[in-house]
């Protein structure tokens, strides 16, 4: 199942993970709360799906699933680590294992810190912008790890 991040209902989702409450988006789109819900629960079901086939084919087992964020959380099995499957408006679905990495030897240096500064803001979560891709998501894992508690 692709992402269908082009549908009505993913502006809404958005909207949702961004804080606003169901009326506030009924409201400013001019539709009925029970409208914006019956969206949601949707698109809930389509990110839940989209995750969970992108678990399977990364070999990813699942521990946790965050469809009104759009954060899959489980464990690498060809790589034995931690791996996260995030839901982007900008980026797409991305897939995250956890690791030391090189990074200032790395080709994927920029994207990394993109990434991750644009993953940390579409959830409202607020990180120091350092140098270090590693240290940067290291912080963005940990916040989430907690709100997921």
């Amino acid at each position: 199942m692709f992402l269908p991040t082009n549908e009505k209902q993913f502006v809404f989702w958005k909207m949702r993970r961004s804080g606003m409450q169901n009326i506030s988006i009924a409201n400013e789109l001019g539709i009925t709360r029970q409208g914006v819900s019956q969206a949601l629960r949707t698109m809930d079901r389509k990110i839940d799906a989209s995750l969970r086939e992108m678990a399977q084919a990364n070999r990813i087992q699942i521990k946790n699933i965050d469809a009104e964020r759009g954060i899959l959380s489980g464990w690498s099995v060809p790589f034995r680590t931690s791996a996260y499957i995030f839901v982007s408006e900008k980026h797409g679905m991305q897939v995250w294992y956890e690791h030391e990495g090189d990074c200032g030897s790395c080709d994927e240096y920029t994207k990394c810190i993109e990434f991750i500064w644009d993953l940390a803001s579409e959830l409202g979560i607020s990180i120091e912008k350092v140098q270090d891709p590693t240290e940067m998501a290291d912080e963005l894992l940990a916040k989430i790890r907690e709100d997921q508690v």
